[in-house]
């Protein structure tokens, strides 16, 4: 049939990618033709191009296509990247610095980091669904408080120079001491020093950097950090400086490295208050600097000042161990402008490899792990010193310092072998050694540094392991004791485990995830396929820079394709996840307020209805939080705007608006709000969230926008793996981007660096650039389009059913809808909650509940889902709204129904059956669920008993008998 003869024509382009069938875009958008036809028709409209005028102001539409090529096919798309790939050089690397070649064990590799089970699962905020992850998040909390000999760790942070800078402000909060200085080793590593002093200059913090063992006295100050061993190499034992520290009432933070502390005594046991570091040596990629998971762990007595998420073990409504989100650990969403930290992601997909890393090789395995490593380094050191160079480290892990003549000339010797060192300075070099290095490796150093002296042969030379590192140092107490880190040494074991947990949780590759404001899309099999490129995850990032053009072309020709999608000028890829985006935007406005004489603008404005990191950003950022009203059909109140910018007008500094708004609607008033806040000399940031409604049909820097974080995770395909990797790169007009983020290690001059690599989480940058390409102009615009029409086909289905909050001036949604249970809970007594668990019985994630209004569902499809998946969560919701009426009639008990109940588990079918109605009802509401039944693992799980009972690390194995 010719699809030119329907009564409701397609736009051109999608007309022809429909047509052509196998083309990418086919692929990607999930209504085909027809149901796309009969969406539209249930719309009352007649074309596509139809909706987006009913939807999208007309004083925003861009009327030319976005300044992108046609897309490509999947195999041309590859053949491109493979060629960009292969620009880079990938060398030997002995740079360390916080960052080291490693073996991801090929069964995690296969079956958590290539799985869509594992990368495509949303973060853990509906337990009931994502036990397998919290389990295994937990294993990380536990390894992590093992080998620190902390009390709890959070589920993971960004990097370790953005955990070392959250661990600053931890103990500002929490010392006794009123300074406002932080003392840092000058032995910590460069970049972490770098975002430690970009995080503390708008806070009114003092970054104190010298040798604690001789400066300490000299100083006032509220915490100090150390490196352990320190970057350079050297073990120190810091006791006597953590006992100083205390006896100034300041707290002590340690940032060490976990393989070695398999052998060195422990921070805690050193007097730490708080412990961070990576875990990128436990099995995950160089990857150019990212992503890697961070840890934080700290005292019990601190465990409500930590910040990110911590995964705690609660009970279900059966009794049953249940695990779940512990502490409302999004201290954002509640404290707002209070809140110490805006961090709402972790690195929950790297954190889990690294627990299973450690699940895999167990205690005694990275105990021989680091053993070999240190017993290398150990022979290099002292065949170094036969070819008559000078090690400057006496005592060390896997890292020493040589000093040299000329460090110049001993680069040039090491690149020539195909080798990169450290550059410490003109005369000194530095070498770090990890599991991934041979006999071989190290002769060839030897080499490097013997300037016509003969190389010994690896044999020759003594094993100086036992002076290497100080008895004192060494770690006598036992760690990763649970028997999860001792039962899956056997591929089979791991691989029947990894499939276990995974079995347990629900994500896109089970199901439609609806969540409002999250934008849960496919991510394509051809876009992740780079990702485990030995091109670009075996890349150290601060290897020289003639060594990685295949990235310099990447991220060159990325950016260039963000400014097209957003109509900015200019765009930084440093910020790996939303969180620093919003920050280094908010840093970017600051420091041109300041070149320009004004750097008493500190008031930003952000409507009542902004999500929770805005407001926690701008106080993190140094500015003062004025709330903005928000009418009654959720728009930013204009007229309070107006009279709050007139008020603040020698003070303000910016706005934070998201658009389309947080209530899933295109406001029409967005130029004049705008251009209100430019009149009085603000700036305007537009929160990216839910740029999957404007891409190709408005950008926010065509419209008033100066600066925008974009959330890759989101609307362009990098996965959300669990709750993390992110990155949030900022678009910004040209007048602000002298301020983008920079980095000395990256040759960038601007407000600082706001995470430990130049480039951020930059070995997932290929998934964003492959989407692109693959889409093009037309198929970005006609994806943009569907997710549009996807939700406006929800919205009405369900619209008789459960009142739809907030619409635009023509009756139409954006891309997301905000459902309203709040009279149903008046008239029957169910909750939003209810209508969330008892979605599990219908093998759905819920959508995103109680934002941004309590008591509501916000819903977003995406243009992935195909209609007929819309039209089984539009029948699932239906059936509740049906069982909702039967509970206020009384046909169910108003205490005892399939909703309060929800979700119901197989064994809780199996045993006795005492509910006032059935077993169908129960697990099998519709039909077609006969076919394909999700069965939750727990029953509802109790958030109560979680706080009230918090237990963070893996329960003893008499607690599951």
């Amino acid at each position: 049939m010719n699809l030119n003869d329907t009564p409701f024509p397609l736009m051109p382009a999608t007309l022809a990618q429909l047509e052509q069938g196998d083309g990418f875009v086919g692929r990607h958008v999930g209504p085909d033709a027809a149901e796309t036809r009969a969406m539209l028709a249930a719309l009352g409209l007649d074309s596509l191009d139809r909706l987006v005028d009913k939807v999208i102001p007309a004083s925003i539409l861009s009327p030319s296509p976005l300044p992108l090529p046609e897309g490509r096919t999947e195999a041309d798309a590859l053949a491109l990247l493979r060629g960009i790939a292969g620009k880079n050089r990938v060398f030997r690397s002995f740079i360390g610095a916080g960052y080291y070649d490693t073996f991801t064990p090929a069964v995690v590799l296969r079956n958590v980091l290539e799985n869509p089970a594992w990368y495509t699962a949303y973060t853990p905020y509906q337990p009931e669904i994502s036990q397998g992850r919290l389990e295994a998040l937990l294993n990380f909390q536990t390894m992590i408080t093992d080998l620190t000999g902390m009390e709890i760790a959070n589920a993971s942070l960004l990097d370790e120079a953005t955990a070392a800078a959250e661990a600053m402000s931890f103990c500002q909060r929490l010392s006794k001491n009123p300074a406002k200085a932080f003392f840092v080793s000058s032995d910590c590593h460069p970049q972490t020093i770098e975002v430690v002093r970009t995080r503390a200059e708008p806070l009114g913090f003092e970054v104190i950097v010298g040798n604690p063992a001789t400066e300490l006295d000299a100083h006032e100050f509220f915490g100090v950090l150390l490196q352990y061993p320190a970057s350079t190499g050297e073990v120190v034992d810091y006791a006597a400086i953590a006992a100083a520290a205390h006896a100034k009432k300041a707290l002590v933070v340690v940032a060490a490295d976990l393989l070695a502390l398999t052998l060195l005594k422990s921070p805690g046991e050193l007097g730490a208050d708080v412990a961070i570091g990576t875990t990128q040596r436990f099995g995950i990629p160089l990857g150019y600097g990212g992503p890697h998971a961070a840890y934080f762990a700290t005292r019990d007595a601190h465990k409500r000042v930590m910040p990110g998420r911590v995964v705690g073990v609660s009970i279900d409504s059966h009794g049953k161990k249940a695990y779940r989100l512990a502490m409302q650990t999004r201290e954002q969403h509640i404290r707002r402008e209070k809140a110490t930290s805006n961090i709402c992601t972790a690195q929950v997909l790297l954190a889990v490899m690294a627990s299973l890393y450690a699940c895999y090789h167990g205690p005694q395995g990275l105990t021989t792990i680091a053993r070999r490593v240190h017993r290398l380094t150990a022979k290099l050191a002292g065949g170094l010193r036969r070819v008559g160079a000078e090690v400057l480290t006496s005592a060390f892990f896997d890292t020493i310092a040589v000093r040299v003549a000329d460090a110049a000339t001993v680069h040039a010797a090491a690149h020539a072998k195909e080798m990169n060192l450290r550059e410490i300075d003109a005369t000194t070099v530095g070498i770090s050694l990890d599991e991934t290095t041979t006999r071989a490796d190290v002769e060839a150093l030897w080499a490097v540094f013997a300037d016509g002296a003969a190389v010994p042969a690896f044999a020759d030379v003594e094993n100086l392991a036992p002076e290497a590192l100080p008895a004192a140092q060494l770690r006598t107490s036992a760690f990763l004791t649970h028997p999860v880190f001792s039962l899956y040494q056997s591929e089979t074991k791991m691989l029947r485990y990894l499939r276990a947990l995974a079995d347990k949780d629900l994500a896109l590759d089970r199901t439609m995830i609806p969540l409002g404001s999250c934008t849960m899309k496919l991510n394509a099999t051809t876009e992740m396929i780079p990702v485990t490129w030995r091109e670009f995850g075996a890349i150290h990032p601060f290897a020289p820079a003639d060594q990685a053009q295949g990235y310099a072309q990447l991220t060159a020709e990325l950016e260039q394709m963000l400014c097209a999608c957003t109509g900015y000028d200019a765009v930084s890829l440093q910020p790996n996840a939303g969180s620093q985006g919003e920050y280094a935007g908010l840093l970017a406005i600051r420091a041109w307020h300041a070149s320009r004489n004004e750097a008493h603008r500190d008031v930003c404005l952000i409507p009542s209805s902004a999500h929770g990191t805005n407001p926690a950003t701008a106080n993190m950022a140094g500015m003062h939080v004025v709330v903005v009203a928000c009418d009654e059909n959720g728009n930013v109140d204009v007229a309070d705007l107006k009279a709050k910018a007139e008020q603040h007008a020698d003070k303000l500094a910016a706005i934070m608006i998201t658009y389309p708004s947080t209530h899933g609607v295109f406001e029409t008033a967005v130029r004049e709000i705008t251009e209100i806040v430019h009149s009085y000399g603000g700036q305007v940031y537009i929160d990216g969230a839910n740029m999957n409604a404007m891409v190709g049909l408005c950008g926010p820097g065509s419209f008033g926008g100066d600066v925008s974080h974009l959330n890759l995770h989101k609307t362009f395909c990098i996965p959300h793996g669990g709750g993390g990797p992110g990155v949030g790169p900022i678009g910004v007009k040209s007048h602000l981007a002298p301020f983008l983020p920079g980095s000395i290690t990256g040759g960038l001059k601007g407000i600082g660096a706001v995470s430990a690599a130049p480039w951020g989480s930059a070995s997932i940058l290929p998934i964003t650039w492959t989407y692109i390409t693959l889409m093009g102009a037309e198929g970005l615009r006609n994806a943009t389009v569907m997710a549009i029409l996807n939700a406006n086909y929800i919205a009405r289905r369900l619209e008789a059913h459960y009142p739809v909050l907030y619409r635009g001036e023509n009756g139409f949604v954006a891309h997301e809808c905000i459902l309203d249970l709040r009279p149903l809970k008046d008239s029957t007594g169910v909750s939003v909650d209810d209508v969330a668990k008892r979605l599990i019985d219908f093998g759905f994630h819920a959508p995103t509940m109680s934002f941004p209004v309590p008591g509501t569902l916000m819903i977003e499809p995406t243009e992935s889902e195909s209609k007929e998946e819309l039209d089984r969560f539009c029948d699932a919701m239906i059936a509740i709204r049906e069982e909702i009426a039967k509970v206020g009639s009384g046909e169910f008990d108003a205490k005892d129904n399939p909703l309060v109940n929800a979700p119901h588990t197989a064994e809780a079918i199996a045993g006795e059956w005492t509910h006032p109605y059935s077993r169908e009802q129960a697990v099998y509401p519709l039909a077609s669920l006969r076919a394909n039944k999700y069965w939750s693992p727990v029953g509802r799980v109790d958030n109560v008993y979680g706080d009230r009972n918090l237990v963070c690390a893996c329960p003893p194995m008499s607690d599951y008998e």
